[in-house]
């Protein structure tokens, strides 16, 4: 008798996963799950929350220091858009509270540091090519709508932008071009992160099936995003203080809903055996 392990796995790079359809309901409640798994492992979740606000912190303060102040808000803004790959920690521990699996620090941690060998770490090339943009695009826009009077203090900065057309209509355009980065990032990495995590595919049909899981269920994602990016601008203003627990809700929630919007492994498999054989030719 075959081996269905085997079977599966063989098929397993051959077969795109299959993206399941959600409602609102849904997202309440992988909310919800991602609160109780916070609440059952509060250490692994202010951990990581941890790791990335001090990487925040670090990242302004560094660009105070080298005069650059200026670009302290936009940085806290495209810093944001690296959370997917941070969280991926507490994707493994949704995952093995899911399977029952013990938790421990050194599992935890190792699950992550063997990512280096995996298709995962492409995937945070990409969030840092796309942050990378980010600061570029920032860059181009400060030179066409402020020029020569860009200041290089954050309040300086700040005065400018509120307090003339050409920082007002910087700071419009700068937000469009944002968030049409921010949603296009969040479509590649929403599923792709946790997918990644759990099965042996590429990236490039990972960020596909994130996309596909978007663009099935638009309007259930569209309301995931827009939590994700208030939850994250009220996190951030306190001096990225509000990460150590917006992080790990976020982290969590993003596991089960992954859950809810990628079939099994096998399930492919599963549901043509269940289909009706095609009649024979006579």
């Amino acid at each position: 008798m075959t081996d269905e392990r085997t079977d599966i796995g063989t098929e397993t790079p051959k077969t795109a996963p299959r993206v399941r359809t959600i409602g609102a309901g849904d997202v309440v409640d992988a909310l919800g799950q991602g609160l109780s798994d916070f609440r059952a492992a509060p250490l692994f979740g202010l951990f990581f929350g941890g790791v990335y606000a001090v990487g925040g912190m670090l990242i302004v303060l560094c660009a105070a220091a080298l005069d650059v102040g200026y670009l302290s808000y936009p940085l806290a803004v495209g810093f944001a858009l690296i959370g997917p790959f941070v969280a991926v920690g507490l994707y493994e521990v949704s995952r093995r509270r899911e399977s029952g699996t013990a938790l421990d620090w050194r599992g935890v941690l190792g699950v992550i540091v063997a990512q280096r060998k995996r298709e995962l770490g492409w995937m945070a090339f990409v969030s840092l090519f796309i942050l990378v943009v980010w600061m570029y695009q920032v860059r181009i826009l400060i030179a066409l709508f402020i020029g020569l009077r860009a200041p290089t203090t954050l309040d300086g900065f700040v005065s400018v932008v509120l307090g003339t057309p050409e920082g007002l209509m910087f700071l419009a355009v700068g937000h469009v071009i944002g968030a049409a980065m921010a949603l296009v990032l969040f479509s590649l990495t929403v599923v792709s992160f946790p997918l990644l995590l759990e099965r042996e595919i590429d990236f490039v049909t990972a960020m596909i099936t994130s996309v596909r899981a978007v663009v099935t269920n638009p309007l259930p994602m569209i309301g995931w995003a827009f939590i994700i990016m208030i939850l994250l601008m009220i996190a951030i203003a306190p001096f990225f203080i509000g990460l150590f627990l917006a992080l790990p809700i976020l982290g969590h929630t993003t596991w089960h809903l992954y859950r809810k919007l990628v079939a099994p492994e096998g399930r492919n498999a599963e549901d043509r055996a269940a289909q009706p054989a095609p009649p024979q030719a006579i």
